[in-house]
């Protein structure tokens, strides 16, 4: 038995904003339900809250079963832990404390080879094999050959750093499944995973018996797994939560019907609030001349009092209205040219030509090039011309490469960076940022870059620095950027991965009224229907065109 009973979460962050407002609903044992909300609403705080990282300022929550976490950095690692670490970030509390022992021991070992030290090893050693440690490696085993094809002797120590965010993801989701706990906490599970790897995800939720609470944005997922879907709803005083008992593919009907209900019964409230004014006020007047119509006059108050005390029903959830205006720009017919280009120790050589005003989905496995090719178009491709320089600041790594790709006349690139990763950027609020420009953009007035937020639904965060935005609220910033920077080329790296729904029907409409070319990597199945054409990075190494969108490459075949 695993369940989980959120009862009144109230939560003020530190600025005194109320965050979450009386957040209620339960997660049954063994279904699968999916938690949703416009970015920046607290999902992942709520997250924290369940998980016992954060004490909330109001309301309990109660669970039962042990509990499994995948938190959020999962997939953007590049610090200096290794794959044995993200491993046991996964396992049960005893069984990590043990490892961590383990490791603390060990190098240890290292700076003092004395008879305490070694017996303080022999000790962690016993306690790793009392913990199950040694149970839990042969887990481990299964759990690298599927994730990354490696044994775990030779995967522990590769560094986390080496592995795409969907290897990341996949070793962890692996690590969980395969796990004794029964109940699952798995914030945006499905970023960064191929498409493979999205199907695989769905099997595994449909087909486990553990009880899971996830976040996730994908369209397609929550359609395929989700049998209860929770949405943060954003409201004044903090967010609220509905709860739809169905799927995804009843749940926006449903919404749409509770709100227009809604509507209905304020509109009847407010009404009523009118008539019961007016009432007051006839008899308020009447009762100044006439005293038998004081009694009347008093109950009239008494009737308005106990109605407003009442209060009006459920206030509509306050909506995102998120404007994304990407503008370009005229340039070359011909805005992208490969000849023979062969990302090195990637992918085979291959040539291709792309046209102004194409949208081209780049798709394949993880770790098949992908990102490499768009990071090399980033950088003006080979031998670029200074025209052909990016439009940000945003710290783009050398890609080595035989061949050419070369970039044509007037084309400005515009890099969207999968992991947010931006240096240029920490530490300044977005007014800030705006306000100062670079040599790339204009700055803005306050309150025009105060406007530009507004159309990006970041008005309210405009004195939050980058760093401390969701993910979601610095992908829309990050696309803001392009849009002032004057890109006529936008190379698009996951774009919808942290975007909320809205968000990414809002970029949607955004790239189709763009003047200029769009590469985007993506495995966002419901995205990619928007593209006329598709670069296919296949499992044999050699990259294809196709016309439709295809999902079934696998792992490229490479030594690893």
């Amino acid at each position: 038995m695993a369940h989980i009973d959120v009862s009144g979460i109230d939560y003020f962050l530190s600025d005194g904003t109320q965050l979450l407002n009386q957040v209620t609903f339960k997660v049954p044992d063994g279904t699968k339900t999916a938690l949703i909300g416009p970015n920046g609403t607290g999902k992942t705080t709520l997250f924290r809250i369940i998980a016992g990282d954060l004490v909330p300022d109001e309301g309990v929550v109660g669970r039962s079963g042990n509990m499994g976490i995948m938190r959020q950095f999962v997939g953007q690692v590049r610090d200096g832990s290794t794959v044995r670490d993200l491993l046991v970030s996964a396992a049960p509390p005893a069984l990590a404390a043990a490892a961590r022992a383990v490791d603390a021991a060990e190098l240890a070992m290292v700076e003092h080879d004395d008879e305490p030290t070694q017996m303080a090893y022999a000790q962690a050693i016993v306690d790793w094999g009392d913990a199950g440690g040694y149970d839990v490696e042969t887990v481990w085993d299964e759990v690298c050959m599927a994730a990354l094809g490696l044994p775990f002797d030779r995967a522990q120590h590769r560094p986390a750093s080496s592995l795409s965010g969907g290897e990341q993801k996949r070793l962890v989701l692996e690590a969980l499944f395969a796990g004794p706990d029964e109940l699952l906490l798995l914030d945006e599970p499905d970023n960064y995973l191929d498409v493979p790897g999205k199907r695989w995800l769905e099997a595994k939720l449909n087909e486990s018996k553990k009880t899971v609470l996830f976040i996730s944005h994908d369209r397609e997922l929550l359609n395929n797994a989700a049998g209860r879907i929770v949405t943060l709803e954003p409201g004044i005083n903090g967010a609220g939560a509905w709860i739809h008992g169905g799927g995804f593919g009843t749940y926006v009907d449903a919404r749409a019907d509770r709100n227009a209900r809604f509507e209905e019964l304020r509109k009847r409230w407010d009404e009523e609030h009118v008539k019961l004014k007016e009432l007051v006020n006839m008899y308020k007047n009447k009762a100044a001349f006439r005293s038998d119509m004081a009694n009347r006059y008093h109950a009239a108050q008494t009737r308005l009092a106990k109605f407003l005390e009442a209060g009006p029903p459920e206030a509509l959830p306050i909506e995102q209205n998120v404007q994304m205006r990407l503008k370009g720009g005229r340039t070359a017919k011909r805005a992208i040219v490969a000849e023979k280009l062969e990302l090195t120790g990637l992918m085979k050589p291959f040539s291709t030509e792309v046209w102004f005003g194409d949208r081209v989905g780049v798709l394949g496995s993880n770790g098949s090039g992908k990102s490499h090719f768009l990071r090399l178009l980033a950088t003006g491709g080979t031998d670029p011309e200074r025209e052909h320089l990016p439009v940000s600041d945003v710290e783009i790594a050398e890609v080595p490469h035989e061949g050419t790709v070369k970039l044509g006349a007037r084309i400005r690139p515009g890099f969207f960076a999968q992991t947010h990763v931006r240096p240029d950027l920490l530490g300044k609020t977005l007014l800030e940022i705006l306000h100062r420009g670079d040599e790339h953009r204009s700055g803005l007035g306050r309150e025009a870059a105060a406007g530009a937020l507004d159309g990006y639904g970041l008005a309210g965060q405009s004195e939050q620095k980058y760093e401390s935005l969701s993910g979601g609220q610095q992908a829309r910033f990050q696309i803001l950027l392009l849009q002032l920077s004057g890109a006529t080329l936008l190379l698009l790296d996951e774009p919808t991965d942290n975007l909320d729904l809205h968000s990414a029907e809002a970029l949607e409409r955004a790239i189709d009224h763009f003047e200029g070319t769009v590469l985007a990597v993506t495995h966002d199945r419901w995205f990619a229907r928007t593209f006329d054409r598709f670069l296919v990075f296949g499992s044999d190494g050699k990259v294809y065109e196709s016309a439709e969108p295809v999902w079934d490459e696998h792992r490229v075949a490479r030594a690893r």
